[in-house]
């Protein structure tokens, strides 16, 4: 791993830019001893030289190159909240102090985050203490709920988050120039892109990489969302939102789908032809939660029909829970095509006779604005590309 010093790395940046150890010594405000003995900890960090020393300068190795790229993008993160709250942070703060914010913020305990961090609780208290007295404000308010972070404070987390998954993301990066693999890939999976795109997009990965941990998380979009905003998921597969939720996201589409309305094998329009929406209405209905596409087209598509129709819903993004339900009951639901294929094929679903007369969801992958992924990451985003439908299989 990669010394997790900011003055080491801000040193290596400075040498890396003027090629020079008495520059870089002058920039930083140490001595030129010093300087050498960070890029020297560093060289022994990612086992290997970052620099080609000569008499011209010194001039970055291709480790050194990725490197740098790596540090560039997290003190530019970190700079901007630092420059935004207190710039002398830049000079003062330590990656142990912004552990402990992130770690009390996120428990909103100095106990709880303590034995998050395995340190004492004294010393959570300290760190955070001394970042409030060099931005000569509190980060954090003592309320009877318990601590609650300021809107700086919230500010300045999410910002040493996104910093500290650069540097994750340079471990990695250093380790497949080894030929070795650091760290993981963490997906955030929508219901369609887990039976339908992401297992044939994995199958094609682990081929590729037998040995490299991947995590597939699932649960609300707003929950996602969040993660990979934090830095937490590294991107979101799944159907896209119109507009965009946020601006420090983007969305990449990978292939259209369309909804259809589906029952289980004994149910009364099973077998039905011509159907409409009346007489679609009356019956029990299993969708998914408010607030996602799938359930905005569904109210759409009973919306001529006036408010609050129809009135019997339970709310599930499941598909094995519509399955069951629909085999039992008189439920009907209103799924992804793509999603609902597979049980249709089998026999557990039926495909009423109804075209659902609305526009086609766009599905594809939701990331950070200019994040830059890494070999592996950048592989697993051509498996889904590959493994996406092609328009003539729809």
């Amino acid at each position: 791993m990669i010394c997790r010093n900011l003055r080491h790395l801000r040193v290596f940046l400075a040498v890396a830019e003027l090629r020079s150890l008495t520059l870089a010594s002058d920039r930083c405000a140490v001595s030129q001893p010093a300087v050498t003995q960070a890029i020297g900890k560093l060289e022994r960090s990612v086992d290997g030289a970052l620099f080609e020393r000569s008499r011209q300068g010194f001039f970055l190795t291709e480790r050194g190159g990725l490197l740098l790229a790596r540090v560039r993008r997290a003190f530019e993160i970190l700079d901007r909240a630092f420059g935004e709250i207190s710039p002398h942070l830049r000079i003062t703060a330590t990656v142990a102090q912004l552990r402990a914010l992130i770690a009390v913020h996120e428990t909103e305990n100095f106990t709880l985050a303590a034995a998050r961090l395995g340190i004492a609780q004294p010393t959570v208290h300290r760190a955070v203490t001394q970042l409030e007295q060099e931005v000569a404000r509190p980060l954090f308010e003592r309320t009877s709920f318990g601590i609650v972070a300021t809107r700086q404070c919230q500010t300045l987390t999410h910002a040493v988050r996104l910093a500290f998954y650069e540097l994750d993301q340079a471990d990695a990066d250093l380790a497949d120039f080894d030929g070795r693999e650091v760290g993981r890939i963490v997906i955030g999976a929508m219901p369609l892109s887990r039976s339908v795109i992401l297992p044939r997009a994995l199958a094609r990965f682990r081929a590729a990489r037998p040995t490299l941990p991947v995590t597939v998380l699932d649960g609300p979009y707003t929950d996602l969302l969040t993660g990979l905003r934090r830095g937490e998921i590294d991107f979101l597969v799944g159907a896209l939102r119109n507009p965009a939720p946020i601006g420090d996201v983007e969305q990449v589409p990978l292939f259209d789908d369309r909804l259809v309305i589906v029952s289980g094998r004994k149910h009364p329009l099973a077998d039905a032809h011509d159907l409409t929406l009346e007489r679609l209405v009356n019956y029990p209905w299993v969708v998914p939660r408010i607030g996602t596409p799938t359930r905005q087209q569904f109210n759409a598509l009973f919306a001529s029909l006036g408010p609050g129709t129809p009135a019997s819903i339970i709310e599930s993004g499941s598909i094995l829970l519509m399955r069951e339900l629909l085999d039992i009951s008189d439920h009907l639901g209103c799924i992804s095509l793509l999603q609902a294929e597979a049980e249709i094929s089998r026999g557990h679903l039926i495909a009423l006779d109804y075209i659902v007369d609305s526009p086609d969801r766009t599905i594809g992958l939701t990331v950070r604005h200019h994040w830059e992924p890494t070999a592996a990451q950048r592989l697993m985003l051509e498996c889904l590309h590959s493994a996406a439908p092609r328009p003539e299989t729809l």
